[in-house]
């Protein structure tokens, strides 16, 4: 029977590319979403995805969110934590809601979403949590204390869940990107692109479907012997 696959943010950039990746895969998938309606919609019909809408940042919603998914597809054998949102700023102009936004959605939000599903992945002695940081959480950035903190504090989340989920068949790893040609990258002004680019040893920007395919190693079987790990994939731009 296919496993179930969990993907928060799941229906545009990274998260869409990584939703269509475990479907070719063979994965029964589903996509949540927090507010694109419109996106989600189109999704839905371009792919035969089921979509499901609720806040990461939310712990009942999340708790009912996956109810639901399981009521349609069967219990969730992998969970990616792939929705996040910035609130840039710099420091001493950082707004507290701008700091609690960020946290709560991207690390409040991954203990949300894994919580739930833990037990489950206990009690059948298997599963996959794959959550996607970012290389600023490695690294730092300026401007960006809260998405940083968050970023870092998922790979922290992860490797100490690892040591907990080891010995029940669980995996937890992290994929830290760096910078991707999502739609967001590529609505910066060109000269701003350039120059991010010229940072890339590599000599170009990541693609979505790269992100993806480290997922679905990750998922599969072939990679039970890796967990508390950080797959860094970022075209050489930082080694950690």
């Amino acid at each position: 029977m296919a496993r179930v696959a969990l993907v928060t943010g799941g229906s545009r950039g990274i998260g869409a590319a990584i939703s269509v990746a475990l479907k070719k895969a063979g994965y029964k998938v589903a996509a949540n979403y927090a507010g694109n309606d419109e996106a989600a919609a189109k999704f839905k019909a371009d792919t035969g995805i089921p979509v499901y809408k609720w806040s990461v940042a939310d712990y009942e919603a999340c708790a009912a969110g996956i109810k639901a998914v399981e009521a349609d597809l069967g219990p969730v054998d992998v969970l990616v934590n792939n929705a996040g949102i910035t609130r840039d700023g710099m420091f001493h102009r950082m707004t507290p809601q701008q700091w609690r936004e960020v946290i709560d959605t991207n690390l409040n939000g991954v203990f949300n979403m894994t919580h739930p599903v833990w037990p489950g992945m206990r009690d059948r002695k298997f599963g996959r949590v794959i959550t996607i940081s970012s290389i600023n959480g490695q690294k730092g950035q300026m401007g960006q204390a809260n998405y940083s903190a968050a970023k870092a504090g998922d790979i922290g989340f992860s490797r100490a869940l690892a040591q907990e989920g080891a010995k029940a068949g669980i995996t937890v790893n992290v994929i830290a990107p760096g910078y991707i040609a999502t739609d967001m990258v590529m609505a910066v002004p060109e000269k701003v692109r350039e120059g991010i680019i010229a940072q890339i040893p590599v000599g170009r920007l990541g693609e979505p479907d790269e992100i993806a395919r480290c997922v679905v190693f990750l998922a599969s079987d072939d990679a039970g012997f890796i967990t508390g790990s950080t797959i860094s994939a970022n075209g050489g731009q930082f080694f950690s």
